[in-house]
């Protein structure tokens, strides 16, 4: 995948050329822009050099060489990195803004928008994917909105080899808790909604696109009776071979495991790293109710930049010496990457076009109702 090794403010101000127009209205926004002209500059109260500004020749809009840097809009630019490497190593907000010296609302927009430019990172991967034949691994992993009684399921699909995370989509449901002050929901309005199946159906379409040849893709699941449901249309089922792996009945804590928990443990092994991975490394995740995320779109763009960070950063194994990242299996990348590279251009949804379900993580359309308060990213 071709990504820029160094950021843009290492760039010369002399050399830089914006790549295309940031307007999503401008026809040069979607080809590579060569109409441009100098249009002055100006100086940042945060580093002294001058930031060279451009006027596009077609809708005659201005942009500088901040606008395609991830740090547009921040006064404190330097805390970027800081929050994502503090986000990956299981601190919370207030923590980093402690350890940081600033707001903790100024920690919570860095978050929403490290989560942005993960949603857009992930899809271009996927776009720049040469295919994949390898089994994939999917579950869903369990937490909480709020609070316990709204409950939602994380799809995660992951290679079965390569350990690369393909995907990520939401299954927001109801919690297994009981309140006195709400009223059981009815088994209509149960079936009809069913989250896991359309979540599930939704990976599956996401994913056979991706997939190399016209052969069926093998996907490993547990027990849920969801999966053969999410695979019942044609378009589907021809192309989906199920190993189903129960959850068996295990004894208590010490005790040794049958052989079919054996054999479960085994072929789910690669999903249940992630998400022991995910328990241990968010702190929106511990069974906490203070450390609860509060919006869905918040939660789910985290997870996308902790599939980011395994996918480029972090190595296949913690135990082997083997540094080889899950990306380096699949072919998107050479050698481990770092923060510095990820974060070293900002990304536009209208460029990178992902998928309807990213797409309103992205923008914030997922959750219904939100109250007047609450920001929507549009642009």
């Amino acid at each position: 995948m071709r990504w820029p090794k160094h950021p843009l403010d290492f760039v010369r101000p002399s050399r830089f050329r914006p790549p295309f127009c940031p307007w999503p209205e401008c026809p040069a926004h979607l080809s590579p822009g060569r109409g441009f002209q100098r249009f002055g500059s100006y100086r940042r109260q945060h580093h002294p050099a001058r930031i060279p500004r451009f006027r596009c020749r077609h809708c005659f809009h201005t942009c500088s060489r901040q606008t395609f840097s991830t740090t547009y809009y921040l006064k404190r630019p330097e805390l970027l990195l800081a929050v994502a490497s503090g986000l990956a190593a299981c601190s919370a907000q207030r923590q980093i803004a402690r350890s940081s010296l600033c707001a903790k609302t100024s920690v919570t927009r860095m978050a929403e928008r490290l989560g942005r430019h993960a949603i857009l990172f992930h899809a271009r991967c996927l776009r720049s994917l040469p295919g994949f034949a390898e089994p994939i691994v999917h579950d869903h992993f369990e937490t909480f909105v709020g609070r316990q009684d709204q409950a939602l399921g994380v799809g995660t699909a992951v290679g079965a080899t390569s350990r690369f995370v393909f995907d990520i989509d939401p299954a927001p449901h109801r919690g297994s808790g009981r309140r006195p002050d709400r009223n059981p929901p009815s088994p209509a309005s149960h079936q009809a909604r069913r989250p896991y199946v359309a979540s599930i159906r939704r990976t599956f379409r996401a994913l056979l696109k991706l997939a190399s040849g016209p052969q069926s893709s093998v996907w490993v699941v547990d027990g849920r009776t969801d999966y053969a449901a999410a695979a019942r249309p044609p378009g589907i089922a021809a192309r989906v071979e199920l190993r189903v792996f129960p959850n068996p009945v295990r004894g208590p804590k010490g005790s040794p495991r049958s052989p079919e928990a054996v054999a479960r443990d085994r072929a789910m092994f690669p999903v249940d790293q992630l998400h022991q991975l995910l328990r241990h490394s968010c702190a929106d995740h511990k069974r906490e109710t203070l450390a609860f995320g509060r919006r869905l779109e918040s939660i789910l763009g985290r997870a996308h930049l902790m599939a980011v960070w395994k996918n480029f950063l972090k190595a296949r194994s913690e135990r082997a010496p083997d540094r080889t990242t899950p990306a380096m299996l699949v072919g998107l990348a050479e050698a481990p990457w770092r923060w510095e590279r990820l974060l070293s251009r900002r990304l536009f949804w209208s460029r990178e076009k992902p998928r309807w379900a990213a797409l309103r993580l992205y923008r914030k359309r997922w959750t219904k109702d939100l109250p007047a308060l609450e920001r929507k990213h549009a642009v």
